[in-house]
């Protein structure tokens, strides 16, 4: 596709684009619990709100389009280029697909989704042995796998940011807050001592710059 041509209403790439992205997502996460799904449903909702507005209806532009008709005349809001709306803001030239934050938004697509995977990983063999999970990703914060998922939405929000998935954004980092401690209530109910241990020398989300912490 030419990126200078109109692009949207193309709701065939819509549906395309969110089910490799769900589905991707889906054969990493594979969740299995009511929690598990209510994270899965609140990223997939995000991700089909993000490719209806790159592909189907700009939203985003439409309600910006008076103002960007005003503070860039003769930018023309119905080709793909103009959704890169942080190019456009910044007032970079040339292709927004090689812009500093389009190629940084795929290194966190790209981390996340091996966070997501390598933490599943660890994950699936620790429920198995009905043990805590203490290894790999989860011998440096608790919840690696929310975390991947803020990367990947991150990520998303780098390449194409709209008003709903800015808006959603948030909603999403106080929803999976709050999952995560719904989720240590029950390890510690579970473990007791061991997950207590565990809690005092890990991070919950964000790890601790000195070095791995030990995995016990």
């Amino acid at each position: 596709m030419n990126h200078g041509e109109t692009a949207y209403g193309l709701w065939s790439l819509v549906a395309l684009n969110s089910a490799v992205f769900i589905l991707f997502a889906f054969s990493f996460f594979k969740p299995a619990t009511a929690r598990d799904w209510r994270t899965f449903g609140a990223f997939s909702a995000f991700v089909v709100a993000l490719f209806v507005e790159m592909y189907g209806f700009p939203l985003t532009i439409y309600l910006m389009s008076g103002w960007l008709a005003t503070r860039f005349p003769g930018l023309d809001l119905l080709t793909h280029d103009s959704g890169h709306l942080w190019s456009t803001l910044l007032g970079e030239t040339g292709d927004p697909h090689f812009g500093v934050l389009h190629i940084a938004s795929y290194v966190f697509l790209g981390y996340g989704f091996y966070l997501l995977s390598s933490s599943w990983h660890v994950l699936y063999h620790a429920q198995r042995g009905h043990l805590l999970a203490t290894t790999g990703p989860y011998a440096r914060i608790r919840h690696p796998q929310y975390v991947a998922f803020v990367l990947i939405l991150l990520g998303f929000l780098l390449q194409w940011p709209t008003l709903l998935t800015l808006l959603m954004f948030p909603v999403l980092l106080v929803m999976y807050g709050r999952l995560a401690l719904s989720e240590e209530s029950e390890m510690r109910a579970q473990f007791g001592e061991t997950f207590q241990n565990y809690a005092e020398r890990t991070p919950r989300f964000i790890p601790r710059l000195s070095g791995a912490a030990p995995a016990g």
